[in-house]
């Protein structure tokens, strides 16, 4: 097999007729193959054992989907925030319970389009593989009227892109995409590596097509998002995890400049197994947190639950019931937990008061009516900046 030089390992810029040097990438896998011995062998392991832990405790948790109502919601925001939105967890929360605050950023409704979109693309993956057709749906559901929808939502771009710093033009850009006319044959290619028989562990094969597919750059605007979501609907549709609980968002904004050095330094100089050694990384700190997450929900729950059996009394099975609403709900008022509950609005009135005297809601919203409560000590669970406040602002 003969060894092609290290720099077009990955593709080749070429010139375009207006000047500008655009990069084709060359078609998955990469030639020469990808090493898989040594530090990468040893993290491959270790990322099986972390996500078959994962997969483990989140089983066995009593409604697997109430973690994943969450936790797709942590993902949106800080797959979002990478992107340069300021909507923090609670923003979204807060704008999904229809509470309204004028301080609220406007940009939430880019988060709660990523949650419509991770939705959408985990419906889709019942009856369609992950595919050009399905990565254009859920583009169009991530941009439909917010900022950039108007810049052709589910098309694939018909014009240059570019990525750089602000200002920039295509000669002094960071990184220049294939020109349009390339990108539906290079899309192509793409989605018959994601399917073809090749022997390689379904770890390598998503950490490749990730690169690849942002290396494409499709679309005009959501492409960071949409590659980021396809991540965990690979893991899914593999079978490495039952429910698509692992998001590499938080790890990929953690280390925000070695990530993007590690795309570009895979195009300029083919080193995939440094991106690989990067993304294995992440995925076993990723799926170590994630566990630990699972496993103080279910402790949280089982304390929550022993304290409303011992303070309700008589009360006690509406307060379970209301519990076990606030896992997918955490955000309600004492409307709700009247229509929950079949109680009149005094009874459930109480039983709001009682589950705030036991530390399970907290008031967030400081009004005499239209109060909300929020199931504080869940929420931050998975974020450690949840403000005493309506709305956060901006959070890690």
């Amino acid at each position: 097999m003969s060894q092609q030089p290290i720099s077009t390992r990955a593709g080749t810029y070429v010139r375009q007729q207006t000047g500008y040097r655009a990069f084709i990438p060359a078609p998955l896998p990469p030639e020469p193959p990808v090493s898989l011995q040594g530090e990468i062998q040893g993290l491959l392991s270790q990322a099986d054992r972390a996500l078959g832990r994962l997969d483990g405790s989140v089983l066995t948790l009593p409604n697997p989907d109430l973690f994943i109502f969450m936790y797709v919601r942590k993902e949106a925001v800080l797959s979002s925030q990478i992107e340069g939105t300021q909507s923090s967890l609670q923003d979204l929360l807060s704008a999904e319970a229809n509470l309204f605050d004028e301080n609220r950023p406007h940009d939430v409704d880019e988060v709660i389009n990523y949650v419509r979109a991770m939705h959408l693309g985990l419906r889709w993956l019942d009856e369609l593989p992950v595919s050009v057709r399905l990565v254009r749906d859920i583009h169009a559901e991530l941009m439909r009227g917010v900022r950039g929808g108007r810049l052709q939502p589910g098309e694939l771009r018909r014009t240059q892109n570019w990525i750089g710093p602000g200002g920039c033009t295509l000669a002094t850009a960071t990184f220049v995409p294939p020109p349009a006319h390339e990108v539906p044959r290079v899309l192509g290619e793409w989605e018959q590596f994601l399917h073809a028989e090749d022997g390689l562990p379904p770890l390598v094969k998503i950490a490749l097509a990730h690169v690849q597919f942002e290396t494409i750059h499709p679309f005009l605007d959501g492409n960071g998002r949409v590659g980021r979501l396809l991540v965990t609907f690979l893991l899914t549709e593999c079978g490495v995890l039952h429910k698509p609980v692992l998001y590499l968002s938080h790890y990929f904004r953690q280390h925000r400049q070695a990530y993007y050095e590690h795309l570009q330094a895979v195009r300029d100089r083919g080193e995939w197994e440094q991106w690989l050694i990067f993304f294995l990384r992440g995925v076993i700190e990723v799926a170590g947190e994630a566990a630990d997450t699972a496993r103080r929900i279910q402790l949280l729950r089982e304390e929550h639950r022993a304290i409303i059996t011992d303070r309700l009394g008589r009360a006690a099975g509406n307060g379970h019931r209301v519990l076990e609403r606030l896992f997918d709900r955490p955000i309600l008022t004492v409307s709700d937990v009247q229509q929950l509950t079949g109680t009149t609005y005094a009874a459930a009135n109480n039983l709001v008061h009682r589950l705030v005297e036991a530390d399970i809601l907290v008031e967030m919203t400081g009004f005499a009516r239209n109060r909300r409560f929020r199931y504080e000590s869940y929420v931050r669970l998975f974020t450690d900046d949840v403000p005493d406040g309506i709305s956060g602002g901006s959070s890690a």
